[in-house]
């Protein structure tokens, strides 16, 4: 089962350090990347923002469970 996890993990981690990367343009530049590329609140954008949401959200849940099962070793 590990293996069918690792794609998953992967296009997380990429999708949350493309929303990390994009958030660090608009505080740092004021330029939003997703909707320079999307345009403004299209529904590329849109789903793509909701990826990168679900993405931090999955690596908060299987970092977590990685933490709190691990220490039973």
């Amino acid at each position: 089962m590990r293996d069918t996890n690792n794609w998953m993990e992967l296009a997380a981690f990429i999708l949350t350090i493309i929303g990390a990367v994009n958030w660090g343009l608009i505080g740092t530049a004021n330029f939003d990347l997703v909707k320079f590329i999307f345009g403004e609140l299209t529904l590329m954008s849109r789903i793509i923002y909701s990826l990168v949401g679900a993405s931090g959200i999955y690596l908060i849940a299987t970092n977590l469970y990685t933490i709190f099962t691990v220490k039973g070793e």
